[in-house]
């Protein structure tokens, strides 16, 4: 099985295109796949304790695909965006890490790497 590396660019503005990106990740992490979960944007306020949420009827909660994800892959905010927002690694649920385009280039030309982006 190939490894997953979804980047959410949305946040609670947009809750189908976040939910999608939570939800297939959650799921490949479920089906055993290797997922990496990086959240740019807005998105980044996902991974602040309290602010995982969105407002979507007939979706599963955000705050439990997190979990889902953080139980068998990574959630890693854009250093960047952490940084426009004031966010340190000390803001972020347990597990969750700051890393920057390097690492997320790297990760993604990976050999048997599949990459979404929503």
């Amino acid at each position: 099985m190939r490894s997953l590396v979804v980047k959410c660019t949305a946040g609670s503005e947009e809750p189908e295109r976040a939910n999608q990106a939570f939800t297939i990740a959650a799921s490949a992490a479920a089906a055993g796949a290797s997922v990496s979960l990086w959240l740019t944007g807005e998105a980044a306020w996902f991974a602040v304790p309290g602010r995982a949420s969105l407002d979507l009827e007939h979706a599963t909660p955000v705050e439990d695909l997190l979990a889902l994800v953080l139980t068998s892959g990574t959630v890693t905010v854009c250093s960047q965006c952490a940084l426009r927002r004031g966010l340190t690694e000390d803001d972020l649920v347990d597990g969750a890490v700051i890393k920057g385009a390097a690492v997320f280039a790297e990760e993604i030309l990976g050999e048997g790497v599949q990459a979404i982006v929503y």
